[in-house]
């Protein structure tokens, strides 16, 4: 009886100036999706991953277009070992990679979309409006009930719930800025303000997901062929065009329900998590959600060779 095995993709946050670049080097067929990537957009693709600079890379628009190259080009390394998954899921921005890997769009479709998804988010609230913050040591009931107190001072709500005692808000900086005050006060090991160019998962990016609606339906979508859960529903995607777009249009104002996506599929039978693109974030997620579960991830040469010792190939 083969193990169920879900690839889970990583999401904004975790890039870095030179990930993907030994897979490219050591893979045609990673070379192949880096340099579809470089012709189809008008930025450098390859040059932003392999060399940075940082303060380029982490550009929203940048981002978003260069991880689901990266996390793309890994999936092609893996299927070349004939390494499936029958399950998969994405954080926030790692949806869109779940999605093209269970072919519900192509590459070049996904690619072009979540360069346009960046600028949309990246345009959506004014520079220095907004803000996000991860509160580590409460739980949901706590933090929903503070952001629900602070609603007179300004818009201030859960962005992801991405694992126990780690759950991040988003919204208005003086809203956030208070939040942080009464989280710490309600007992919060500590609030940290994260380096992202916007309030994301914020009703504030309501009108973003409406020029993102625009966009999803000028490409070709197709049912996805393996399971893929939703950050915003915690429900698996049916077969319905309408029902991916609606899902992803309502995705980027809404909270991402990280933990339950993995918790469900855990109680669906997936006893193999493999992470794939830049960073363990989802990996070090999953110790929290469940230490009993197997997680391998991919990002490089060294952690490839990793899986196919672990799995045997």
């Amino acid at each position: 009886m083969m193990r169920r095995v879900a690839f889970i993709f990583s999401g904004q946050g975790s890039q870095y100036p030179g990930m993907g670049r030994e897979i490219y080097e050591n893979f045609k067929c990673a070379r192949h999706i880096f340099d579809k990537a470089n012709e189809i957009l008008d930025i450098d693709v390859k040059s932003l991953c392999f060399q940075g600079p940082e303060s380029e890379l982490s550009k929203t628009e940048n981002t978003q277009p260069c991880m689901v190259t990266t996390s793309t080009a890994i999936v092609e390394v893996l299927r070349e070992y004939n390494i499936k998954a029958d399950y998969t899921a994405g954080l926030s921005l790692g949806e869109y990679s779940a999605l093209i890997y269970a072919g519900s769009f192509s590459f070049e479709d996904g690619v072009k979309l979540v360069h346009k998804r960046g600028k949309i988010m990246q345009d959506a609230v004014p520079e220095g409006r907004g803000a996000m913050s991860a509160v580590m040591g409460l739980d949901r009931k706590t933090v929903e009930e503070i952001c629900r107190s602070l609603s007179n001072e300004g818009i201030v709500e859960i962005a992801n719930f991405n694992c126990p005692g780690q759950i991040v808000i988003s919204g208005e900086r003086n809203a956030v800025e208070k939040a942080n005050i009464e989280l710490k006060s309600a007992g919060a090991s500590k609030t940290v303000v994260l380096n992202v160019s916007g309030p994301f998962h914020s009703s504030l990016l309501n009108e973003a997901s409406i020029e993102l609606e625009k966009e999803l339906i000028k490409i070709d979508i197709n049912s996805p062929n393996i399971k893929v859960i939703s950050n915003y529903d915690n429900e698996y995607y049916s077969g319905k065009v309408t029902d991916i777009v609606y899902k992803l249009k309502k995705q980027i104002s809404s909270s991402v329900r990280w933990e339950d996506n993995m918790r469900k599929m855990i109680d669906d039978g997936v006893e193999l998590f493999i992470e794939i693109g830049p960073g363990k974030t989802l990996t070090s997620f999953m110790r929290k959600i469940d230490k009993s579960i197997k997680v391998l991830n991919v990002e490089d040469m060294k952690s490839l060779d990793k899986l196919l010792m672990e799995i045997g190939r």
